[in-house]
């Protein structure tokens, strides 16, 4: 029988996983006219990186965007969750802290890039993952 801690657990993985697979989805344009689009977002990331120097931002790009379709996938499937869950939650702590200095610390509370974090550090610290691949191969 499952508990609401285990439905809890498995809503949270499958809606971390979707935000951090639609935001690489909007840089790749399979949002069509709503999607941010790569050259945006490169743009962005040196926007939000504005301590670091600009010509960076495209390997920036590059990998954060790596790191959050791999982070997606891992969670979609259900896969290391715990050691996923707890990249996903330090990848976006890092954003936030570099959008807070760029922007100020309205910016990453008006896009819930904490909550965000906080959820992710919140899924690794369940106790096991139902309805994952991890479940299944154990």
């Amino acid at each position: 029988m499952k508990t609401r801690q285990d439905i809890a657990g498995f809503l949270l993985r499958i809606t971390l996983a979707a935000g951090f697979l639609s935001a690489v989805a909007s840089r790749l344009n399979l949002w069509g006219a709503q999607s941010s689009g790569w050259k945006n977002f490169v743009q962005y990331t040196a926007d939000v990186n504005s301590f670091l120097p600009a010509s960076w931002a495209p390997v920036i790009a590059v990998l954060s965007t790596t790191a959050e379709l791999i982070i997606g996938i891992l969670l979609l499937v259900g896969f290391q969750i715990r050691k996923t869950a707890v990249s996903a939650s330090v990848l976006t702590l890092l954003f936030a802290i570099a959008m807070s200095i760029s922007f100020g610390c309205k910016e990453p509370l008006d896009y819930s890039v904490l909550v965000f974090s906080a959820g992710a550090f919140l899924l690794s610290t369940c106790p096991h993952y139902p309805w994952s691949l991890e479940q299944l191969l154990h």
